[in-house]
């Protein structure tokens, strides 16, 4: 192996060589943000063209129904002048794009709303500055960095990409699930493999209680750092007026058993351990222990809600049906295919949820209140 790695499988069998096995987490987190070589940071990833599509990206009314959300949490905070829009994990700009344009309508909102942008990939931040080049814009590295004062925050498919640990029972009990090298692959194209901890300690501390007896085999996971996540913003929100509204896939009632992590390439399922930097990986939001951390902050929760009935609430239906008003039959079709795998069962609309977390004494917001 050379002194300089040429590729993230070096630099990652170097660090295991020195260091030993990484945790799923630390895989995650090289793979994904790794300063030279990680999947983030050398590509727009995004689209037909890409690996995998968002939500914003399927059609212009899931942005446009954001931005509105933002202008009725705003005008129900009192209309603060001025205020931080924040979006973390912003892809190409497009649902910030999307939201400005909807929430045009009510002017106050706009020229109250100060942007910014938590997005350390320089090659995003380019593609993010064109989209938004008409939109004077703040980026920032880290959300601690967003100045003070009332505060909108969207995060948009940015939980799911957050570093996970994973911890699996056996009959001698817990262990953390760990990535090492394959002693058998050459040290120009490392390979990589799971393997358990040598001992059970670490990772039966991250076992629910009540998941403590899932049967032999069964694989749990965590996300540290997507609840350190919430605890900040639920720590914002508790001193400082806003809301914040997370829109990923996952599970609603606390950590399931089961392994979730995968990696998407072209549009399909990749081997999770194959060619890392060069696939996203992802696993399922847990969204209870986001809320809980949020709570933990200081925040009110409410949700999660499915993402269809969420866009439903919202007035999905009579903005299609405004489009198509306007649009040729081909467009027209194409409105509905977009709505469809919005907010159908078998497409987006039960697999992905909607939480937000709130300033306490704010109440539930738009698309929250129980039906």
């Amino acid at each position: 192996m050379t002194d300089t790695p040429d590729s993230l499988a070096q630099h990652l069998a170097r660090r295991i060589l020195l260091g030993g096995p990484l945790s799923v987490a630390a895989f995650m987190a090289e793979a994904l943000g790794h300063p030279r070589f990680g999947y983030y940071m050398r590509q727009d990833p995004f689209g037909v063209s890409g690996d995998f599509t968002t939500a914003p990206e399927i059609s212009q009314m899931f942005g446009e129904l954001v931005g509105l959300w933002c202008v009725d949490t705003w005008a129900r905070l009192g209309g603060p002048a001025p205020f931080h829009l924040v979006e973390l994990g912003p892809g190409r700009g497009t649902l910030m794009q999307d939201a400005l344009r909807a929430a045009a309508l009510v002017p106050a909102f706009g020229q109250a709303a100060q942007v910014h942008l938590v997005e350390t990939s320089p090659t995003l931040r380019d593609r993010q500055r064109q989209t938004l080049k008409d939109r004077s814009v703040t980026w920032h590295d880290r959300l601690d960095d967003v100045p003070e004062g009332p505060t909108l925050i969207i995060a948009n498919e940015f939980f799911d990409a957050l570093p996970i640990r994973q911890v699996q029972k056996t009959n001698h009990g817990w262990f953390e699930r760990l990535v090492d090298l394959d002693p058998e692959s050459p040290p120009e194209s490392p390979r990589f493999r799971f393997v358990l901890e040598a001992f059970g300690s670490s990772g039966a501390r991250l076992v629910p209680d009540r998941l403590r007896d899932a049967p032999e085999g069964s694989v749990v996971e965590v996300s540290p750092a997507s609840q350190a996540v919430a605890r900040l913003i639920g720590e914002r929100l508790a001193t400082q007026p806003g809301a914040a509204i997370a829109i990923d896939y996952g599970y609603s009632h606390g950590p399931a058993v089961g392994d979730t992590l995968q990696a998407l390439r072209r549009h399909a399922y990749a081997p999770v351990l194959e060619t890392p930097g060069e696939a996203d990986l992802t696993a399922h939001v847990d969204f209870a222990a986001i809320a809980a951390a949020g709570r933990e902050g200081g925040a009110e929760s409410f949700g999660p809600v499915d993402q269809g009935d969420w866009l439903v609430r919202l007035g999905i239906h009579p903005r299609a049906a405004a489009l198509k008003r306007s649009a040729t039959p081909k467009q027209a079709a194409d409105i509905d295919s977009s709505l469809n795998r919005l907010i159908c069962q078998d497409q987006m609309g039960t697999l992905f949820k909607v939480l937000a977390l709130a300033t306490p004494g704010l109440g539930a917001p738009a698309g929250f209140e129980v039906p």
